[in-house]
């Protein structure tokens, strides 16, 4: 495959109105503005935001213009997309910039923000807040009821008796707003957020006459349909150490190893075909996922970074440090470190914890820990002194 091919099918679910139309476009030479939003809900951007990330990064190196957007303002509003539940808590103006202060620190680990055609940075907080009234009812003409009552995700709730806010009502209409305030040409984001970047596609077409393509990007999940992201308790942070990348990385399921070596790597396809291959001849799956751990935390960090957090998972899970008889503890998703640490009374009190925490004495996955807080996920390994260790099963 050429650049324009692969960036138009690896990792691509659909492209609104077509591939074919747009790739007419690329292949005249034009430039074009992409760009993709992210709501700073939380404070981590993941592996779920890395597949948009290196999507964007292909755009950028074919020389088009990419505006990485952080949602002040759409935030306020709260995204309802994927929630079977109508959101209970809103976030603040205050609250999102303090949350989206370091998604550029993160976000550069795969695209560019200096030196060759620089990724442009913008808050949509800047247009969505200064709205007035009229500006709002404006831009509300342009839709109909029919339109978003018909989603999905509504009719769901709808069915199951669960509310549909007002306010998530109207998130459609804000993001749509934000492609026509920006002025792009293309639009990327995962299958779910279609919906919502349908609707910018069709604010575009009436209020500036004129096309705006939508690219949409699969979902990490696994063969049961399980998001690997925040909102299903396994995320796996870009700012995670080497270490905790890695292991946490050897933690996915097998299924889903071939896709997240073609979403998440820049792995040439004809390599990520051979190891399908391999796969499906009965190769064990650790050889692959082991691959798929270095080459993530090569991307992410340095390769010898990456090889140090091999040999140390190595170590510890594959050579007897980590045999088969060490106890494992079920905890329900999202419990802290403490938690679980005073309920199996591997610490007799908080106190007992702290003061390990400064002897350097608790680890997880090998790595020292600071923070008694922290979420467990499903096959952490966690020590405390020399003595002490479990297997974490959510």
């Amino acid at each position: 495959m050429d650049a324009i091919e692969q960036l138009l099918t690896r990792g691509v679910s659909q492209i609104y109105p077509s591939k074919e139309k747009l790739e007419t476009l690329l292949r005249s030479g034009k430039k074009v503005t992409i760009y993709q939003g992210f709501d700073p809900t939380g404070t981590k951007l993941h592996i779920g935001h890395m597949v948009g990330l290196l999507k964007l990064r292909q755009w950028q190196d074919l020389g088009h213009k990419v505006i990485f957007l952080i949602g002040t303002g759409t935030g306020l509003a709260g995204d309802p997309s994927g929630k079977q539940t109508s959101r209970t808590v809103f976030y603040t103006h205050e609250q999102l910039k303090e949350n989206a202060k370091d998604y550029v620190l993160q976000a550069r680990k795969i695209v560019r923000f200096e030196g060759e055609n620089p990724v442009e940075i913008l808050y949509n907080g800047d247009w969505l807040n200064k709205l007035t009234l009229k500006d709002i009812l404006d831009i509300a003409g342009h839709f109909t009821l029919q339109q978003f009552s018909e989603r999905d995700l509504f009719q769901e709730r709808i069915k199951k008796g669960e509310p549909v806010s007002l306010r998530e009502f109207m998130y459609p209409m804000l993001q749509a707003y934000d492609s026509v305030a920006m002025k792009v040409d293309v639009e990327l984001g995962g299958t779910d957020q279609m919906f919502n970047m349908l609707m910018g596609r069709n604010l575009v077409e009436k209020m500036q006459h004129r096309e705006k393509f939508v690219m949409t990007t699969p979902l990490l999940e696994d063969s049961l349909g399980r998001k690997i992201g925040k909102t299903e308790g396994n995320v796996i942070a870009l700012t995670d150490s080497p270490s905790d990348l890695y292991a946490k990385i050897m933690a996915l399921p097998d299924d889903i190893v071939v896709n997240a070596f073609a979403y998440l790597t820049t792995l040439p396809m004809h390599e990520i075909l051979k190891i399908k291959e391999d796969l499906a001849n009965g190769q064990n799956p650790i050889t692959s996922k082991k691959k798929l751990a270095l080459t993530i935390a090569s991307q992410l960090y340095s390769h010898e970074d990456a090889k140090q957090a091999e040999q140390s998972f190595t170590t510890v899970v594959q050579q007897g440090n980590l045999s088969n008889d060490i106890n494992k503890v079920t905890v329900l998703e999202n419990t802290p470190l403490i938690d679980m640490l005073l309920h199996f009374t591997l610490i007799e009190s908080k106190s007992e914890a702290k003061r390990l925490v400064l002897q350097n004495g608790i680890r997880v996955n090998s790595e020292i820990v600071s923070d008694l807080d922290m979420t467990l996920y499903d096959n952490d390994l966690v020590e405390v002194g020399k003595r002490k260790t479990v297997r974490i099963v959510i």
